[in-house]
């Protein structure tokens, strides 16, 4: 599995992904997920994947060298939403060749994709492509984009990126969320890949990958880790059965309590009865400790 996040910011493009593949109990792939597509002054683009490995090299592959049928490249689409397209026509002929065959092995034709940039004369997108070719294109009511196991990385990223963000917060957040998919799920791994995009540079504008050595990411995960754990002692504890009139955040009071759903025993049921040992004094339990 794998964990991927790509944000289309109004100052550029963050993308960030694992390189986990697979975390058996005896074997952990490790393979990177993002593809840059770059021709300088002229467009910048990147592809993340998510899913069956051997389907995404095989569209990474297909897709620099396939021709559509206006004669562009994904070197030469005059726009991201053409080269999305391009890359949409790249999923549909791998699967047109491969997905027989691998049912037919049991194996699902499972592949989810992060693709965006930019292309000289526009500005920056952001296309998230289905295992059918199709693909819908981030704007400002949902700026971002998740692939593999986004469950747990997804409510940061709610609370904190707006269009507004800048492209380094932007950064530290995606940062924040790998963290917590990484705590969370052993089929995400390091290291990890990180690509920054200004908008109208044309080129990768900066690009690390990212280890357990990282002094950046080391810090982000001890002090994230740390402050959630200082918000969390600092709420106040829940007033249980409080008066109707007491003032203050009150989780249950006695005027509106409610009752939880029962089940019914069966008639005659009784609760059983506990016999309790008889009660010895502390002499007595003096002399049986010596015995």
């Amino acid at each position: 599995m794998t964990y991927c996040v790509g944000m289309r910011l109004d100052a550029g493009l963050v993308f960030l992904s694992d390189s986990r593949t697979n975390a058996g109990v005896d074997q952990v792939g490790t393979f990177r997920k993002q593809t840059v597509f770059e021709i300088p002054g002229d467009r910048m683009m990147v592809m993340m994947t998510a899913g069956n490995l051997s389907i995404s090299q095989s569209i990474r592959q297909l897709v620099s060298e396939l021709i559509d049928d206006a004669g562009h490249t994904i070197w030469t689409a005059p726009s991201v939403y053409d080269a999305a397209r391009i890359l949409g026509q790249a999923v549909r002929q791998v699967h047109e060749r491969d997905a027989k065959t691998l049912a037919d092995f049991g194996i699902e034709f499972n592949v989810s994709i992060i693709f965006g940039g930019q292309v000289k004369g526009e500005r920056c997108r952001l296309f998230q492509i289905y295992s059918a070719g199709n693909f819908i294109e981030a704007h400002d009511e949902n700026t971002y984009f998740q692939i593999g196991e986004a469950k747990y990385g997804k409510p940061i990223i709610d609370r904190v990126v707006t269009p507004a963000t800048s492209l380094d917060d932007a950064a530290k957040c995606a940062l924040i969320s790998m963290d917590s998919t990484l705590r969370s799920n052993v089929s995400v791994g390091l290291p990890l890949d990180l690509l920054v995009y200004e908008n109208n540079q044309l080129a990768v504008t900066h690009f690390v990958t990212i280890d357990d050595r990282n002094e950046y990411f080391q810090m982000i995960r001890s002090t994230w880790g740390d402050q959630l754990k200082s918000v969390f002692e600092g709420l106040e504890a829940p007033v249980w059965n409080a008066a109707p009139e007491t003032p203050g955040t009150v989780l249950h009071s006695t005027h509106t309590g409610g009752k939880p759903v029962r089940v019914t025993p069966p008639a005659g049921m009784a609760a059983p009865k506990v016999s309790s040992p008889p009660l010895q004094t502390l002499s007595q339990q003096f002399h049986d400790g010596q015995q």
